[in-house]
């Protein structure tokens, strides 16, 4: 295995580490990404034992009761991809350009 340069090791860093783009605080997703699959998995479970708490007389009923809970199609729930650091520094900067336009702009008309 070669030894990596410093700049080979640093382009190599931005395209591989990633950064959370939703918009949100970023130390919220340590508790929203749980609650999320939480909230989906009780919703499936609910969907699948409503239907099982109906009485059945006949086998009939009971087999037309199993089917409809297993032919629920379950929800999901899939946290969005994050981006890559380059991705990441680049809008930052694109953002930070804005901000300093409207600075300039407000002093300019004060």
């Amino acid at each position: 295995m070669t030894e990596l340069t410093p700049q080979e090791k640093k382009r190599l860093s931005y395209a591989r580490d990633r950064r959370n783009s939703y918009g949100e605080n970023s130390k919220s997703s340590r508790k929203g990404i749980p609650l999320r699959k939480r909230i989906v998995n009780r919703l499936n479970r609910r969907a699948v034992a409503i239907p099982l708490r109906q009485p059945a007389e006949t086998v009939d009923q009971l087999e037309a009761v199993d089917n409809k809970a297993k032919a629920r199609r379950r929800q999901r729930w899939q946290k969005s991809p994050d981006i890559p650091l380059s991705e990441h520094l680049r809008r930052q900067a694109a953002r930070q350009q804005i901000r300093r336009h409207r600075k300039a702009g407000r002093r300019a008309v004060d």
